[in-house]
């Protein structure tokens, strides 16, 4: 499983319906971090277990003395998790990129909702885009702080 996790002092998620009957709010947070989470074929309910812990107890956020000892859930701030099965794209052969190693739908959608309940059981509020939509994603990175994290590295 693979995430990439930002630190923001906001972020929101809207979708276009087919119909194309205007934006639609998703999920919005104000101080907190935006997680893109890429599901790989191999995942499985351990690794999004040891990701969502791993996700809310890191220290990103920062203390009194300007240093990065706080975690979302010291701070009680929010987490907007996006799925994103391009985390798992493999460019380097021509120029498309190949999908192979990100998780079939099903498969996928299972273990986004299941890293999802994880957060909110370590005390997290969580919002979410939509699953398999085309989505916009607006956010005010804070430092910028950005982290890749990988269940297999």
């Amino acid at each position: 499983m693979r995430a990439v996790v930002q630190r923001v002092s906001e972020a929101s998620v809207t979708m276009q319906p087919e119909d194309n009957s205007g934006e639609r709010l998703c999920g919005r947070i104000s101080n907190g971090i935006l997680v893109y989470l890429g599901v790989g074929v191999d995942d499985t309910d351990e690794d999004a277990s040891y990701l969502a812990e791993k996700i809310a107890h890191l220290r990103i956020f920062m203390d009194q003395q300007r240093k990065m000892n706080l975690s979302v859930l010291d701070l009680g701030y929010e987490a907007l998790v996006i799925s994103q099965f391009t985390l798992y794209a493999d460019s380097r052969k021509g120029r498309r990129p190949s999908y192979s190693q990100a998780a079939e739908p099903a498969r996928a959608r299972y273990l986004y909702e299941l890293f999802c309940k994880k957060l909110r059981n370590q005390g997290l509020h969580v919002q979410t885009g939509m699953f398999q939509e085309i989505m916009r994603v607006r956010y005010t990175n804070e430092g910028p702080v950005t982290l890749l994290l990988d269940t297999k590295n």
